[in-house]
């Protein structure tokens, strides 16, 4: 007796179909390009993230819907999540145009590398399978990977990668592992029946802890949680500005929802479990982010530990095990993403040939060069503060209210603790732009287009801020 083929439902999966077909028109279009005209391969990769949102618009079904056996889903919190990472990567491609071209690495290789690690993450998204989470999580990988290595001059780049690319493949394995012990305990790769022969067996069972420790380590790593962060401030100062500013956004928007099918879709039944750890890496998280970027000099270093203590925040919002929580951490982190990615703008804005204006002293006298742009850093620095009316303040209020309504009060005021210890050093950057005299004071000099872009990617920190009620809900609405 044969099992019957059952033919896949290509149509939900049509929009990684898409930009797959799309990497490779570019990839293969970049051969053809001269240098001087290399701006027709920035433009095909903005068109294909663009096809790629139309498509995912157009054939996001209302609720949740399978194919490929299970292995994909395709359901509102992918959409939205989806269109998120379409957004800013569009985004990080604009604000680095000028960044490549300043350095000569103006190359369609970046933008290929990009477009395949955005796919990843649509993978790492709508994955419901072990297979599929690995392949997604591989493919990002190993497109983060090359990209930190672009500058192929940089030693530092190189550096950077080298440890990004061992430290990766230990917490790869170390997934793998945890993936394994699960299969070994339930005979399935499959999420949805992993929740089911879970619920039927004793949530002490050691290899299922064992299991969920290990896959714990893995999934901390991708978001950088601590103690597994080690890689983080090495890699986002080692890497071209453009690279930082892309892995610091949209993957970690991957992350989360990894975080979402692992342990809310298919581990429900061992929350117990995973609730006590996620404490744990949410504790460490935000006292080493907020403690360390102290002492930062380095602009570039100080917004990797922000990172690490922002990670700590969003961790809060999925312990709490609660619908309230797991959509006060996906504003977070699509909102956390936005403004992380215009404060790395903001580096490159200030950079020129020759020059990384990565340094915290390069903020001196901003106010003075550019009082608008001074303005919009402010904007940015009082939302990662917390600071009303900011985003930033919005976001932490959701998770902090989620974490009170389980009765665990004690972990919102550690939360609110080492916040303030945080707000030191984002305040230091403002006292640097409008109290401290510049030695250059060369007015700043920028592109029509990016002046545009950064402008309107910090003023959607206050706006949204100041109307946060439709983005939470289209939260809210992907989750029920």
């Amino acid at each position: 007796m044969t099992n019957a083929f059952t033919i896949p439902d290509f149509t939900l999966a049509s929009p990684e179909i898409f930009l797959l077909t799309m990497a490779c028109v570019v990839l293969i279009a970049d051969l053809f390009i001269q240098d001087k005209n290399r701006v027709l391969t920035y433009v095909l990769a903005q068109l294909s993230l663009l096809g790629t949102l139309i498509v995912t618009l157009y054939v996001a079904p209302s609720e949740a819907s399978y194919t490929f056996s299970g292995t994909y889903v395709s359901d509102p919190m992918g959409t939205l999540l989806k269109t998120s990472i379409y957004v800013i990567t569009a985004a990080v491609f604009l604000y680095s145009r000028g960044y490549l071209i300043d350095r000569d690495i103006f190359k369609g290789e970046y933008y290929v590398l990009g477009l395949f690690g955005v796919l990843g993450m649509m993978i790492m998204v709508s994955a419901h399978n072990f297979l599929t989470i690995y392949l997604g999580l591989e493919l990002l990988s190993l497109s983060l990977y090359a990209m930190v290595a672009f500058h192929r001059e940089s030693l530092q780049a190189s550096e950077a990668a080298m440890k990004y690319f061992i430290l990766g493949a230990i917490a790869s394995g170390m997934l793998l592992y945890g993936m394994s012990m699960f299969y070994g305990a339930t005979g399935t790769l499959d999420i949805g029946e992993l929740a089911t022969a879970i619920s039927g067996k004793d949530s002490n069972d050691i290899v299922l802890i064992f299991g969920l420790v290990f896959v714990l380590v893995g999934l901390a790593f991708k978001l950088g949680a601590v103690p597994f962060h080690m890689w983080v401030p090495d890699v986002y100062h080692g890497a071209p500005t453009s690279v930082t500013m892309f892995i610091s956004s949209a993957p970690k928007i991957a992350g989360f929802a990894l975080f979402m099918r692992l342990l809310v879709e298919g581990m429900a039944d061992l929350h117990a479990g995973w609730q006590d750890m996620l404490v744990i890496l949410s504790i460490l998280s935000l006292a080493v982010g907020n403690i360390i970027a102290l002492a930062q000099t380095n602009l570039k270093r100080m917004l990797a530990y922000s990172t690490i203590s922002h990670v700590g925040f969003i961790l809060l919002g999925i312990l709490a095990g609660t619908t309230s929580g797991y959509s006060a951490s996906m504003f977070y982190i699509i909102t956390y993403a936005a403004t992380a990615m215009a404060g790395f703008a903001l580096i490159i804005i200030l950079s020129k040939r020759g020059f990384e204006a990565d340094e915290l002293d390069n903020l001196k006298g901003l106010s003075k060069r550019s009082p608008w742009i001074a303005f919009m850093m402010l904007l940015l620095m009082f939302s990662m503060t917390g600071v009303p009316p900011t985003v930033g303040f919005y976001a932490k209020l959701l998770v902090l209210q989620a974490i009170v309504n389980i009765d665990m009060v004690w972990l919102a005021a550690v939360a609110v603790g080492f916040s303030v210890i945080g707000a030191f050093y984002y305040l230091r950057v403002i006292k640097l732009m409008y109290f401290d005299e510049s030695e250059n004071n060369e007015p700043l000099e920028m592109s029509a287009e990016m002046n545009i872009v950064f402008s309107a990617n910090s003023l959607a920190v206050l706006f949204v801020g100041l109307f946060p009620g439709a983005l939470i809900g289209v939260c809210i609405a992907a989750l029920t």
